[in-house]
């Protein structure tokens, strides 16, 4: 009698089965924008076309992606100024566009200010976006760096970069930051942003990973410096939308190719169905040389 109900179990465990046909159909190309304004810096505009996910990338195929002869304005509340298109040469053949201040008309051109709310609006291909941000007070303080020999490791000259920070009371601030050392560029931690939910309140020593490059495999010992490395830390106050964008971005990148991964979606803060964010910054810097 068990095996006639055990057979009986499997059919209709069988007869429940259902082929799913999943139609990946293209995606709509869509507008990418990557927006910031820092203090003291001017605005800054790239923008691009979104890719499908089936694509196939190559380095012709990114150039063509770039957006070119859009017109783009930054205003701070008083004044509004039309960006530039300028080109920025990538390697031999491939060239890149951004949209900055016109210094044909530096009347109307400003930079970013602390504590000031911005507007960008865009307008390409006989559509309208726009994206507001805010560049906050610097709350989050950085108040000193150094370097500490790495733990059990036989190289004496390798070092783990440290920093001290202190956070006012009063939760509300949210930070970025990102790593230069010697003459390269500035790159962002893997896990670039934080807010003040466990410091809230406090000064704190911590242990800080370099801003790693996410268009190459970190090599190995990446994460640390040897004596008579230059390294400057760039320490971001940013206001909770910039945190929001910024921290499901990651997530969403640090998840590709992970089939148990969590749904997550990039929060934006362009309109009209475009991609990305116009992102605030206020700056500090500090600079040592490894001992």
């Amino acid at each position: 009698m068990k095996y006639c109900l055990l057979a009986l179990a499997l059919f209709f465990l069988i007869s429940c089965e259902k082929d799913v046909d999943l139609n990946l159909k293209s995606a709509e190309t869509v507008l990418v924008v990557d927006a910031q304004i820092e203090d003291s810096m001017p605005p800054i505009v790239v923008l691009t076309k979104s890719l499908n996910v089936f694509s196939t990338i190559n380095a012709q195929i990114l150039a063509n992606t770039f957006v070119r002869n859009a017109d783009v304005y930054v205003s701070n509340g008083t004044l509004t100024h039309k960006l530039r298109e300028y080109p920025l040469a990538l390697a031999p053949g491939y060239t890149a566009y951004f949209y900055s201040n016109d210094f044909l008309s530096p009347s109307t051109s400003f930079v970013g200010q602390i504590n000031n709310g911005y507007n960008l609006k865009i307008i390409s291909e006989g559509k309208e976006y726009s994206a507001n941000t805010f560049i906050p007070t610097n709350a989050l303080k950085l108040d000193s760096i150094w370097v500490k020999p790495v733990p059990f490791n036989t190289d004496l000259t390798k070092r783990l970069l440290y920093f001290r920070a202190t956070d006012p009371t009063g939760l509300g601030n949210s930070g970025r930051y990102f790593t230069k050392k010697n003459s390269e560029s500035f790159l962002a931690g893997e896990n670039s942003v934080f807010d003040d939910q466990v410091i809230d309140g406090t000064s704190f020593n911590s242990q800080i990973p370099l801003g790693i490059d996410r268009n190459n495999k970190p090599a190995r010992d990446s994460n640390l410096l040897k004596v008579g490395d230059t390294i400057t830390l760039k320490w971001c106050n940013i206001s909770r939308t910039t945190y929001n964008f910024w921290n499901t971005w990651q997530f969403a990148f640090q998840s590709i190719g992970n089939p148990f991964a969590q749904p997550n979606k990039v929060l934006g803060n362009v309109s009209n169905g475009a991609l990305g964010a116009f992102c605030g910054y206020s700056v500090k810097t500090k600079t040592l040389i490894v001992q």
